[in-house]
């Protein structure tokens, strides 16, 4: 059951009742909190015990590093509350069968399944204790009038969670939208509801945008959240250019909360409960691959967790003046990395997705959708949803010149490209602009 006192309280906290006047101060914070996590975590997790043998709590930044394959095989051992994966798979892949959430937990612990765009599904727990805190930080973090203001929350996902329900509270409204519900429903539904706060995926949040063009929805809503999927410049100006309002953003995952837009629209990492190293795969760039260190979390713990996503950091301060880490974009996942020829020398070079998107967004604004795939040949597939007034053939060889060029810049060879039908269906599966796919 929840708390609401708990709530309150992460709330005041996460809202700034903990201020650090420096980065020094707040890494300090941070070392603190990570010594105690870890020593707290070793008698709890017999898998960590394991994992960092031999290493004391004020060494963890050498503890060997965790991923989503390395938590899922050792899933009965790692977590702290006698969850098997068997007992965690059954009851999540009950309730996504049946559509019937409220029934998804074990011993007063949440399960969850992750959404698994690669297809490896991962699992989350959480406690009363962590869904108190996790609601009280959401809140603190998103909510645009603050805690004692009514709100009506519409929250898109493929599965809803107790975890998302618990948000519903007080003044607060919360209605869950399936994906994969029929669109004219769920636009009905939102007409019915008018929700001042939509927090959907970018793929759903331009199906809404068409239908507001459309006259099928007429309200407007005071906060726009993108979640699930990467934010793509293409989205954000449709977005933005009918809403007239800053799309903010949330980056989450099965691994936590990681980070929230400020009122800039700048997304900064949530470092008051999580800390993030910086793997850098392009330092000239600012782009790395996040490892993550939850020291709030002990049902499943997660420390030194490396992510598959790339984020690129922020070139300068945001204006908010918050000391959390600014990020510019979160690009992606690291396998959506495409790979061409070098012009000159046998080897493959490095071609991130915020490359590919902006050459093909440069191209025409005649474009509303798109999609690149690259196949295991190297063969890249361009498709695209076009304006009608525009002329397809003309957009089709913008794109290819400035596909070209990126290519010449980056001293490689274009690979054969291929212009396909778009075919993309939001709620199904989650969209990825820009994707890599080995063996096709």
């Amino acid at each position: 059951m929840s708390n609401s006192f708990r709530i309150l309280a992460h709330y005041a906290v996460a809202r700034g009742l903990r201020r650090w006047k420096t980065r020094e101060e707040l890494e300090r914070w941070q070392e603190r909190r990570i010594r105690r996590h870890v020593k707290r975590i070793r008698v709890q997790s017999a898998f960590y015990q394991e994992w960092w043998d031999g290493l004391s709590a004020s060494e963890w930044r050498q503890f060997p590093q965790i991923d989503k394959s390395i938590m899922m095989q050792h899933f009965d051992t790692l977590n702290t509350v006698g969850i098997t994966k068997e007992e965690a798979l059954f009851l999540a892949g009950e309730s996504e069968e049946t559509r019937d959430f409220g029934q998804s937990s074990i011993q007063g612990v949440t399960v969850g399944l992750s959404s698994g765009t690669s297809g490896n599904r991962g699992i989350f727990l959480v406690s009363d204790r962590e869904q108190d805190a996790w609601t009280g930080t959401v809140l603190a973090k998103l909510l645009p009038g603050g805690l004692w203001k009514p709100a009506k929350i519409a929250f898109f996902l493929r599965a809803n969670s107790n975890l998302y329900e618990s948000v519903k509270r007080g003044k607060l409204q919360f209605q869950y939208f399936d994906l994969l519900e029929r669109v004219e429903i769920l636009v009905e539904r939102m007409e019915q509801y008018q929700p001042t706060v939509w927090v959907a995926p970018p793929s759903m949040l331009r199906m809404l945008a068409d239908a507001y063009l459309q006259g099928r929805l007429t309200h407007v809503p005071h906060k726009i959240i993108s979640v699930a999927e990467v934010l793509d410049p293409l989205d954000r100006n449709v977005l933005e250019r009918v809403f007239q309002q800053t799309v903010h953003q949330v980056y989450q995952c099965t691994e936590g909360f990681l980070g929230a837009s400020c009122e800039h629209g700048t997304i900064h990492l949530n470092e008051d409960i999580v800390h993030i190293e910086k793997e850098y795969i392009d330092p000239a760039t600012r782009r790395f691959v996040p490892v993550i260190t939850d020291f709030s979390r002990t049902s499943q713990p997660i420390i030194r967790y490396r992510l598959n996503d790339i984020l690129t950091e922020a070139a300068e301060p945001c204006a908010c003046g918050s000391l959390f880490t600014a990020i510019e974009r979160i690009e992606g996942r690291c396998d959506d990395t495409l790979y061409f020829s070098h012009a000159h020398e046998g080897i493959e070079v490095s071609v991130f997705p915020d490359f590919i998107s902006r050459a093909v967004i440069a191209a025409s604004p005649s474009i509303e959708h798109y999609r690149v795939v690259q196949r295991g040949s190297g063969v890249l597939e361009v498709s695209m949803r076009i304006s009608e007034e525009a002329d397809h053939e003309q957009v089709q060889a913008s794109v290819l010149r400035e596909l070209k060029k990126l290519a010449e810049r980056l001293d490689c060879t274009l690979p054969e490209v291929h212009f396909v039908p778009y075919t993309f269906e939001a709620g199904i599966t989650k969209l990825r602009r820009v994707e890599r796919r080995l063996g096709e």
